[in-house]
């Protein structure tokens, strides 16, 4: 029979929390933010981050799909016994250079790089997500340091392909895969735990739902192409032979069910709520040096996110009813399906969580907003996986036009990602199976 696993006093967790050095967690964090790691360029990164855990003495090692997006893993070895615990970030950002060329300020480095303006922290990618990165580094030297028993794992992971590019059209794999490379990959290789902890910004909420998605591409078919003089503007505009003016009627239209869709859909739990949104992300059509003649197609790129309750099947039906009912020929292509998941077995974990959090603020953490339960992260693939997940983590939200954080905030959550490995690598590990 095994023993039950040591448990750390109340002088290791004083001694975790005096070992987190402020300066040391916002020169890391601005340091990897520094780093421009749009999808496909998460390399620097990776290497930078194997580096640190090297010089700090944890095992390091990198796993990847692809020799130059590699996902890197630290880890601290627990006694046995006890919960392996996976703390994730994610290390490529939103909004490249190419992607950048259709913003209004492409050249702003709020994109690009990271800064200090007195107790605040700024930049994009400092953000999202290699702030939450540092945090859960510093997190675990600070577990190392203090000489606490570690009776199960203690895993760090920094990973790439979270951010949501997809192949489609001539964009092509492997330059624009995603998720295939990042937590996916990792864990379908090995890198497995009892619970995962993913490190994005919810405010201090909690949430164990994440969003999943489907992409659909709409042709609007348009009449034989005709050259300018020989154009002819009927009153309806789906009767009109130009694809791009018959496009209008559908983005109407698919507008108005999107505005439906996410009322007769959200998925409500005991920790918040799932709103799934529809967006019209991309349209294309027509030859720009050729604007003498009209388009025959225009295509419009959708996103439609998904609640744990749904299939992109579901979504399908609805798209295909909704267009059907246009007097304007169309045709439906899914490019992309990818679930969404609620958490479950992840009691222990909460558990763990709020101990931390109340340790730290005194008070019970919140439900997080519901965007951030809306959203894809890589709660969903730990969780597909049998591993329960959350997504913890401090202020912030570049997906809403927050670039900034206040460095308390980082101090106080690397804090409570500490308590939280200290509490929960140490508690026997019980659960066995796949959550049900």
């Amino acid at each position: 029979m095994t023993a039950a696993p040591s448990r750390p006093t109340p002088e290791h967790y004083e001694a975790a929390l005096a070992a987190i050095d402020t300066e040391e967690l916002v020169d890391l964090s601005l340091e990897l933010a520094q780093i421009d790691s749009p999808p496909g360029q998460e390399q620097p990164v990776s290497d930078r981050v194997l580096e640190w855990l090297d010089d700090n003495g944890f095992e390091a090692s990198q796993v990847g799909m692809f020799a130059d997006r590699t996902n890197v893993v630290g880890r601290l070895r627990g006694s046995g016994g006890g919960n392996t615990v996976i703390f994730n970030a994610h290390m490529d950002v939103a909004w490249g250079p190419e992607e950048r060329r259709w913003m209004h300020d492409p050249d702003n480095p709020i994109y690009y790089s990271a800064w200090r303006e007195g107790d605040t922290l700024v930049g994009n990618g400092l953000i999202n997500d290699k702030g939450p990165l540092a945090c859960t580094l510093i997190a675990a030297k600070a577990v190392k340091a203090s000489g606490a028993p570690l009776a199960g794992d203690l895993i760090v992971t920094g990973v790439a392909g979270e951010i949501g590019q997809e192949p489609v059209d001539e964009f092509t794999a492997p330059g624009y895969l995603s998720k295939e490379v990042g937590a996916r990959y990792l864990i379908t290789h090995g890198i497995i735990g009892d619970y995962a902890v993913v490190a994005e910004a919810t405010s201090f909420g909690v949430t164990w739902v994440e969003a999943g998605k489907a992409f659909f591409k709409v042709t609007v078919l348009g009449g034989s192409s005709r050259y300018t003089p020989y154009v002819t503007h009927p009153e309806r505009l789906a009767d009109h032979g130009n694809a791009l003016v018959r496009v209008a009627p559908v983005i109407e239209a698919l507008t108005d069910w999107g505005r439906r869709y996410e009322v007769e859909h959200e998925y409500r739990f005991d920790g918040g709520r799932c709103v799934p949104k529809v967006n019209i992300g991309a349209i294309r059509g027509g030859q720009p040096f050729l604007t003498i003649v009209s388009a025959e197609h225009c295509y419009l790129y959708l996103d439609v996110r998904l609640t744990p309750a749904q299939t992109a099947m579901d979504v399908q039906a609805e798209l295909t009813e909704v267009l059907g009912a246009l007097d304007v020929p169309t045709k439906l292509e899914c490019t992309l399906y990818r679930r969404g998941y609620e958490a479950v077995g992840v009691d222990e974990l909460l558990d763990a969580t709020a101990i931390a959090h109340r340790a730290e603020f005194g008070t019970e953490p919140g439900e997080a907003e519901p965007q951030m339960s809306s959203m894809w992260r890589d709660t969903n693939p730990f969780i597909e996986m049998g591993i329960p997940a959350i997504t913890y983590g401090p202020t912030g939200s570049v997906g809403g036009g927050r670039y900034s954080a206040e460095i308390a905030d980082f101090v106080a959550v690397t804090r409570i990602y500490a308590r939280l490995a200290l509490d929960l690598c140490n508690r026997p590990r019980t659960r066995r199976g796949i959550p049900a």
